[in-house]
């Protein structure tokens, strides 16, 4: 591991790195919060005896804790700021907003591509490739206003659907028929074959899918049967117990777009009476220990599902009408597709399929990658002839507004 390693002791970590303790606060270590507990608790034990004694996966607690250090130092980026008086203005540009439990591994992968394509093309790549979880603040910053094709990224990755088709920022860029998938993908994964990801009108690459899941507090759940469909979490039984994943706007838009198709107007407003709280997905798996009220639903990622600890009374359901997903796109600029060709290649190799799916449970399209997933399991995919009959932009404002009136 870069940062450190699993024997070193908890306090050796977050003594070198102090923004790792929200990471072990929020994951089951309230201890680390106090300063005293600290002293005596983490100075004694490692990070792996630790994570054995919560019976949490070691490679997968160590990506978040790396994260919360890449995010605090930028020692892996080599953004665009940082590089523009390195490198000439005919530099590829390359954006984007990764899903955080992939991002240090693309990012090791893809500056080692970078360098390989510097020294075979004698062409740099400036890269801003930066954790989903900085949101839509590094959006307003960085997109929106944007009028010039030139001012444009030449590749743009991320996940959801905000960005993609709202008229400020990248939208009207699309419709100017700016962008073109020149992946080269044929048939996507046969894990897809009963839903049609390829965009008919070629702008939109798609390399994979962020799957949104079921967490059931069982001992919350008490007698009231599991909810196995998005439909079941409607129930009255579920009001004011179900916690969302508000604060990850691209799923969370995903999933009000998805149940709006679905159950129209009433089905927002039956979710928004359904929620208890916003939590992080790391937070989410550890709501059985909350004080108060607890939720019986969680909604989440279905990476987060992998960090319940064996013999918890959290249960992951996976819905039987299947995992809403939020699609991970890949928009590159039509005009420069001979000189980008290599690097859309990259992203859309096995490789990066193989990184979004085992280290992030981020199933991939690409045909040749084991997504690990039973075939039985089905997804909920908005549909790209609702997406192109809708203006999506307009109606996730209406969803949220239904949303946020029937909470209040």
């Amino acid at each position: 591991m870069k940062y450190f390693d699993g024997n070193e002791t908890l306090l050796e970590i977050v003594e070198k790195y102090p923004e790792t303790i929200p990471v072990f606060t929020s994951n089951g270590f309230s201890q680390m919060d106090d300063p005293e507990k600290r002293e005596k608790f983490a100075k004694s034990i490692s990070l792996k005896m630790a994570l054995m004694l919560k019976q949490q996966d070691l490679k997968i607690f160590s990506n978040l804790l790396i994260e919360a250090i890449e995010q605090k130092n930028l020692e892996i980026d080599a953004t665009l700021s940082s590089e523009k008086g390195e490198f000439s203005d005919n530099a590829i540009k390359v954006v984007g907003l990764l899903p955080c439990p992939v991002r240090i591994p693309l990012l090791e992968k893809f500056n080692q591509f970078s360098k390989e394509y510097h020294i075979d093309f004698d062409l740099a790549i400036n890269h801003e490739l930066k954790a989903a979880s900085m949101g839509l603040d590094w959006v307003e910053k960085n997109l929106i206003g944007i009028e010039k094709l030139e001012e444009l990224p030449d590749i743009f990755i991320s996940a959801g659907f905000d960005m993609f088709f709202d008229e400020k920022m990248i939208g009207h860029f699309k419709r100017d028929g700016v962008f073109e998938d020149s992946t080269k993908i044929g048939d996507f994964n046969s894990l897809f074959s009963e839903i049609d990801l390829k965009d008919p009108q070629g702008h939109y690459a798609m390399i994979g899918v962020v799957p949104a899941v079921f967490l059931i507090n069982t001992l919350e759940l008490g007698d009231i049967p599991i909810p196995k469909t998005w439909e079941d979490i409607m129930a009255h039984e579920f009001e004011k117990r179900v916690s969302l994943p508000v604060g990850d706007f691209d799923l969370f838009n995903g999933i009000l777009l998805n149940i709006h198709k679905h159950y129209g107007d009433e089905g927002v407003k039956k979710i928004g009476r359904s929620l208890l709280e916003s939590l992080h997905p790391s937070q989410m798996v550890k709501s059985e220990k909350k004080k108060g009220k607890r939720p019986i639903v969680t909604i989440m990622p279905y990476f987060f599902t992998k960090m319940v600890k064996e013999g918890s009374t959290m249960k992951a359901i996976w819905p039987e009408d299947g995992a809403i997903i939020s699609p991970i796109f890949m928009l590159a600029k039509k005009d420069k597709q001979e000189k980008l060709q290599t690097v859309i290649d990259f992203f859309a190799s096995k490789t990066v399929g193989e990184i979004l799916s085992h280290s992030g449970l981020f199933p991939s399209v690409h045909p040749d990658v084991d997504n690990r997933i039973p075939k039985e399991n089905k997804f909920m995919w908005l549909g790209w002839d609702y997406i192109y009959s809708n203006d999506i932009s307009k109606l996730i404002k209406h969803c949220e507004t239904i949303f946020n009136e029937s909470i209040q």
